[in-house]
């Protein structure tokens, strides 16, 4: 029997994700500067960036773990053209969803697999989330209720709790709304042996 995944995030939704499909992991989040990396990769498109931080944090585990698999993930979030990070206040939690309101928020989410220092796998995908006309008074509560619980959450929300009331309409896969694309990671474990077939 092969040894668990190593998930190298600390992504509350991801480990469940993994959880419930029955993968057995353990988590180690990668200690990286995203921000740094972010900023080397300006110019390239947002689905690109996230592939290369969801490489990163893999990559950043494998080192010291020969033979494990390492699985990377990464979220970004993009409307109108312009990359979103994660709130660093509520405040700023607020200014980005005055800015998301009335918009299609694109949310780009990546996985890598690598094992001996090697990428052997990766892929990214894109949900088309349509967010309703937020009201002020809606922000306040909604802030009110959710904060800091969304403060590592790059498009400000959990879909899974009172997050879902942001949007109107989705296109698009949930497990990449969820922060990673589930399906797609399974068929790579298959095809690497580290899931059954």
């Amino acid at each position: 029997m092969t040894e668990p995944v190593i998930l190298a995030s600390r992504s509350a939704s991801r480990r469940a994700m993994l959880e419930a499909a029955g993968v057995v992991f353990e988590s180690m989040p990668a200690d990286i500067d995203e921000r740094a990396l972010e900023r080397s990769l300006e110019g390239r498109t947002a689905p690109a960036i996230a592939q290369e931080l969801a490489k990163a944090k893999a990559s950043a585990i494998v080192e010291n773990h020969p033979g494990r698999i390492v699985l990377g993930s990464d979220s970004l979030v993009t409307v109108d053209g312009r990359r979103f990070d994660k709130p660093v206040s509520r405040e700023h939690a607020g200014e980005h969803l005055r800015f998301f309101s009335g918009r299609t928020m694109l949310l780009h989410s990546a996985a890598a697999l690598c094992r001996e220092s090697k990428v052997v796998w990766s892929t990214v995908a894109t949900a088309e989330l349509k967010v309703r006309r937020l009201t002020e008074e809606f922000i306040a509560d909604y802030l009110d209720q959710e904060w800091p619980a969304v403060a590592g959450c790059v498009g400000v929300f959990r879909i899974e709790g009172r997050g879902v009331q942001l949007f109107e309409s989705m296109e698009g896969d949930q497990f990449t709304v969820l922060g990673m694309p589930l399906l797609e990671v399974l068929a790579a474990l298959r095809d690497i042996g580290a899931l059954p077939e």
